[in-house]
């Protein structure tokens, strides 16, 4: 599976930041990349692209969206077509 991960977060709120790579880090291997931008002075959008067994991604995508302050979390997910080993 291949998929993207939307967050959206108020980087003000304690540790979400920290908790958010923490996060990453401990998917390290399912994600292909993130992309982070500021949308204004609250609010910061994030984007994981990622890749892999589906429950993995899906794992990711839900342990993100249960940190504190996240205020929206998207997770599209497609085949690839393909078994992953």
């Amino acid at each position: 599976m291949a998929g993207a991960i939307t967050l959206i977060y108020d980087h003000h709120k304690r540790d979400v930041m920290s908790r958010v790579t923490d996060t990453q880090h401990a998917f390290q291997e399912a994600i292909i990349s993130t992309q982070h931008i500021h949308l204004d002075h609250h609010n910061c959008l994030e984007i994981v692209a990622a890749r892999g067994k589906a429950e993995e991604v899906r794992k990711l995508a839900d342990a993100l969206r249960s940190i504190k302050g996240v205020r929206h979390a998207t997770l599209s997910m497609s085949s690839t077509g393909r078994e992953i080993e």
